[in-house]
């Protein structure tokens, strides 16, 4: 090849250069693990509650850091994102706040050889930024169901409902590149809807079956 063909060419190798046109943004990646604050002691006979599979909602299934912009579009930001599939995050999250909230003898997973007492099945349905808004939003969709105990039989419905939780996040944030701030944000929001489904058990589950009084001392509790 002759100088001058080598010097005609060197345009034409550049316009097909196959380097992105955007710089490289190396990844940020955010833990989503809102804890309980404070652990309980669960009562005597406490139920058991197990905790199946937390599934994500269509969307849900990617880990960039969702926003919701001022006109209503959802974005995500691919090299901002959760270090674990956010609906595994929050079940794994879920189940240690459930076992700290001290309505449960043990919160257990799927495989576990402790029969329980109770099911919670569950739909992580959003978990996302509102700039605009001016705060980050969370809601779970959630089953809770009793197992029989003797013999085979149908579980039966408990309770069946949606929790939502809210936190504050600034309006001044760009919703295609969130950051820490929503990460942190989105975060404390699942933390308050964990706090909505502790609520909601409460209400929804038996109550475990008071001890009876110890006879006072030298005296033989009566025959039954």
């Amino acid at each position: 090849m002759t100088a001058r063909r080598a010097v005609l060419l060197l345009p034409l190798l550049a316009g097909c250069s196959v380097l992105p046109n955007r710089p490289y943004q190396e990844a940020q990646r955010f833990s989503l693990a809102p804890e309980r604050p404070g652990r309980a002691a669960a009562p005597r006979n406490a139920p058991v509650l197990l905790v199946r599979s937390l599934r994500g909602a269509p969307g849900l299934e990617g880990r960039g850091l969702r926003s919701l912009t001022a006109d209503g579009e959802v974005v995500t930001a691919y090299w901002q994102e959760w270090v674990a599939p956010p609906a595994d995050a929050a079940e794994e999250a879920l189940r240690r706040w459930l076992a700290a909230s001290g309505r449960f003898a043990a919160v257990t997973l799927p495989g576990s050889r402790l029969r329980a007492d109770l099911v919670l099945e569950g739909e992580l349905i959003r978990l996302q930024a509102e700039p605009a808004a001016g705060r980050a939003t969370a809601a779970l969709s959630v089953l809770l169901l009793s197992e029989p105990q003797m013999g085979p039989g149908e579980a039966r419905i408990l309770a069946q409902f949606t929790a939502e939780g809210n936190a504050p996040l600034s309006s001044g944030l760009d919703p295609r590149t969130p950051g820490p701030e929503a990460a942190a944000a989105i975060s404390a929001a699942l933390g308050a809807a964990f706090a909505r489904v502790e609520e909601r058990l409460g209400g929804a589950t038996p109550r475990a079956p008071a001890a009876p009084p110890r006879p006072p001392p030298g005296r033989r509790a009566p025959a039954s």
